[in-house]
């Protein structure tokens, strides 16, 4: 079982976003930048979180994407489904054709998991997790690379 490239991503990106909320539209290339996401990853990723509803964008100098709602009233779980991804624990993809094509005879018990982490993704909003001091910290070190690297360096003649 694993959330693959895509999910993590997608919520990496938008945890971004929340984070940085304050800031008004937040470019994909500040996200690229910030969290390492290659930016044509990210125009595909913020395609499906618009038609999700999630985030909206902005034209024109000074543009790039908000969050649609307030950071606590956006959940994991829903970032997740918006990127078509699943956190799927079965080996047949949900589909019960496990064991020659019939179900397994644990087959339930990974539907009941993955339910659970289902679950537990929508029961975590943006907000509380901008609101965990480790994510702040992370977020202010990645704030001061991403200033660090904009300085231009003087050449010594």
């Amino acid at each position: 079982m694993r959330l693959t490239t895509k999910g993590r991503y997608a919520v990496t990106a938008m945890l971004d976003l929340a984070i940085h909320t304050d800031s008004g539209p937040i470019s994909l290339a500040d996200i690229s930048q910030r969290q390492g996401i290659s930016l044509s990853y990210l125009e595909q990723l913020f395609a499906k979180l618009r038609r999700g509803e999630l985030v909206n964008s902005v034209r024109g100098p000074g543009g790039g994407y908000l969050l649609s709602r307030s950071g606590a009233e956006i959940f994991v779980a829903q970032i997740v489904d918006a990127v078509n991804e699943t956190v799927d624990a079965t080996g047949c993809g949900g589909d019960g054709d496990c064991q020659q094509g019939e179900k397994c005879l644990t087959h339930h018990l990974w539907c009941d998991l993955s339910d659970q982490i289902h679950s537990f993704l929508s029961s975590i909003s943006l907000a509380s997790l901008v609101d965990r001091h480790e994510v702040q910290e992370v977020s202010a070190r990645q704030d001061r690379d991403k200033a660090e690297s904009a300085i231009p360096v003087a050449t010594v003649l």
